[in-house]
């Protein structure tokens, strides 16, 4: 069994924003595989499935980015879990929009969900799939960037990202991490 978690926050008020952009390859692996994402426990919304003929939980953390570490241990610990069972997608601002990278671990860098999940779990050594958001304008914040509003235009290209990072997820179950980081990295 594998945890699929997509990194956001909750989504009344923070849907369609670059920080949600796991939660929106959670969304298209949902409807994809018609997983019903309507189930809540450990502070989560989520929903069970198969995908490439591996069972998987697909996680949205309900409790704000900071702090997603909290649902995520409490799957892993609930369904013992190892860390390579729990694949983390997440936004990022040091790759360019359309563009993903897989990788096998490593650090959170300064996304503030990653280091949540990494403190909870005390380990780095969970796989994730990052979607490229780009870096803001020089007259914006980063808060702004990541939680502000997204036009149409911009959009559909981070579409292109959380497209290639839900295919990415595929390949990571059928044929492995190895697999998955050749493919799309």
């Amino acid at each position: 069994m594998y945890l699929i978690v997509g990194l956001g926050n909750p989504e009344n008020d923070y849907a369609r924003t670059r920080h949600n952009m796991g939660f929106e390859v959670i969304n298209k692996l949902a409807e994809e595989y018609e997983i019903d994402l309507s189930r809540t426990k450990f502070d989560g919304i989520y929903g069970t499935g198969i995908i490439e003929n591996e069972k998987v939980i697909l996680l949205k953390p309900q409790t704000f980015m900071n702090n997603s570490g909290e649902s995520v241990i409490q799957f892993k610990n609930f369904y013992k879990l190892e860390e390579n069972e729990i694949l983390v997608i997440s936004d990022d601002i040091d790759i360019d929009i359309e563009k993903i990278r897989v990788k096998r671990n490593g650090s959170a860098g300064s996304h503030n969900g990653l280091k949540s999940v990494v403190h909870y779990l005390q380990s780095e050594n969970f796989p994730r799939v990052r979607v490229g958001v780009g870096q803001p304008k020089e007259d914006e914040t980063l808060v702004e960037y990541v939680i502000g509003y997204v036009p149409n235009e911009e959009y559909e290209r981070l579409e292109i990202g959380i497209d290639k990072a839900k295919e990415a997820v595929k390949v990571f179950l059928k044929d492995g991490i190895e697999t998955a980081m050749n493919k799309f990295n």
